[in-house]
């Protein structure tokens, strides 16, 4: 998490980019005369804006940064209204759960809409909102998104050179097997769980419950994934409360050194979202613990009671993945890496097209793709590869899965720019490289069967030409794709993945 690498460095860019987003966003309602909560909730919306919205190109990111009032404001004045009617209340949160997460199928727009609204219902229990506030938190909303907006598209675009990866299609599926339909219903009985659990613990603080529970169901698809999703929250969450302690309290809601070191904990959050989960939640806790100090309500006990609520939270999310129409490690892993495959089948395919003589034969969005997959790869093979999962023969094949995939990556990255070169096109050994590599994945796909019938056979191939770069990209291919017949099937042990 030290070392990860960060290309073009872009992270750094879009860490340093968001604190000027919020920054200027607080500044802004500031100079209009709002109050301290209004201000807090406008800087919360700006870190909002630039953290969910997603979209594949800068046309649907101002779109969707467009609507992001029209999904928040009604949940913010149905929050504030309720306020004090705590059955209802309870009722439209669960209401919003469900939308939010539900809404997730209509894509990157989808989820960033879920999340603003129900953050924004969040937000209003955090700062207590009452109806007589909202015009306020309204106006310091709609400046805030104003500011995010022109920070990210007219300051700093960068998303208008280097274009954010699309993320790869999700799961399919119908009806409740659908992974979005089955989630909204295991993040609204968590919600639900964690609601009436967490008021037992507060009746004023029972929204970090809620709001953890919420968060672990974002861009997880398995039990595994949750649990361990869970994990890294709770213990970003102890360490956060630690360094809350020591540097949070003898603050006492300072207004200068508490701006400060907020800005540093909104850098933290997008530095280190993509590498480490547990660090992202460690800022987030402490810039909650900075933002109590300036309400002046900041304690040692609201700290503990935090850690409490998250800890049902993360309970409660546990239980209704492993209760509530439950989708194995297993059946998620078997879906990403035989998606992976047939990848690396269609790049191989148009490959061999192109060295035939097709001048439309083109690998390259195929390997593009390839690099997506694999990331969701490596996330659904994370729960297997957890220091503390207890199988060390399944976490050892779940490793040497993603060697081999990654190494199949960077052949087919090679093939890619081999296929391009018209020097090397109507190779008949190439085209006969290619075929082969075809019928390894066909086998690897076929299920246990051809997978060992692959492995008894991975001595069989013959030997290429090193010197040629093609030939060498496509025997690396052929041979990662062998290997790989042992830690996705064995008749030994229960296999990495199902067919």
């Amino acid at each position: 998490m030290f070392v990860a690498p960060d290309p073009g460095r872009l992270r750094l860019r879009n860490a340093t980019r968001a604190v000027i987003g919020v920054a200027a966003a607080v500044a802004v309602s500031e100079l209009c005369g709002l109050s301290l909560t209004a201000s807090i909730t406008g800087g919360l919306a700006a870190l909002l804006a630039l953290f969910t919205v997603t979209d594949a190109t800068v046309r649907d990111q101002r779109i969707t940064t467009a609507l992001l009032p029209i999904a928040g404001f009604p949940v913010l004045g149905i929050a504030a209204t309720l306020h004090g009617i705590t059955p209802a209340r309870d009722a439209a949160l669960l209401a919003v759960v469900f939308c939010g997460v539900y809404a997730r199928r209509w894509g990157p727009r989808g989820h960033a809409l879920g999340i603003f609204a129900f953050m924004n219902f969040f937000i209003a229990q955090f700062l207590h909102a009452v109806p007589a506030q909202l015009s306020e938190l309204y106006t310091a909303v709609g400046l805030a998104l104003f500011a995010a907006g022109a920070t990210r598209f007219a300051l700093w675009p960068i998303e208008r050179h280097t274009p954010p990866a699309a993320a790869p299609p999700a799961l399919p599926g119908s009806g409740l097997a659908r992974p979005t339909t089955r989630q909204a219903f295991q993040a609204t009985a968590a919600s639900a769980l964690a609601l009436l659990v967490g008021q037992l613990l507060s009746e004023e603080r029972w929204y970090w419950a809620v709001g953890t529970a919420w968060w672990i169901f974002v861009n997880t698809a398995s039990r595994g994934e949750t649990l361990v999703r869970g994990f890294r929250r709770v213990l970003g969450t102890v360490i956060g409360i630690a360094v809350g302690l020591l540097v949070a309290i003898p603050l006492h809601g300072a207004p200068a050194l508490t701006a400060a070191l907020v800005a540093v904990c909104v850098f933290g959050i997008f530095y280190t979202a993509a590498v480490s989960y547990s660090w992202m939640m460690l800022a987030v806790t402490v810039m909650a613990s900075l933002l109590y100090g300036l309400l002046g309500v900041l304690n040692p006990s609201l700290l503990g009671l935090r850690l409490a609520e998250t800890g049902v939270g993360a309970l409660c999310a546990a239980l209704a993945v492993a209760l509530v129409l439950p989708v194995t490690t297993h059946a998620t892993n078997d879906a990403w890496i035989q998606r992976a495959l047939h990848c690396v089948h269609a790049a191989t395919a148009e490959a061999t097209a192109r060295l035939a003589g097709d001048p439309k034969g083109d690998p390259a969005p195929y390997a593009a793709e390839l690099e997506l997959l694999l990331g969701r790869v490596r996330m659904a093979l994370a729960p297997l590869m957890h220091p503390l999962a207890p199988f060390r023969a399944r976490r050892a094949r779940a490793r040497q899965a993603i060697e081999l995939l990654d190494e199949c990556a960077r052949e087919v990255r090679g093939l890619v720019s081999v296929a391009a070169d018209p020097v090397a096109s109507h190779d008949a050994r190439l085209a006969a490289a290619c075929w082969r590599v075809e019928v390894a994945v066909e086998a690897l796909t076929a299920g246990d069967q051809g997978r060992r019938r692959m492995a008894s056979v991975a001595g069989e191939m013959p030997k290429q030409d090193a010197t040629e770069s093609a030939l060498v990209h496509l025997r690396g291919l052929e041979k990662a794709l062998l290997e790989l017949a042992m830690p996705l099937g064995s008749s030994q042990r229960p296999p990495l993945v199902r067919s």
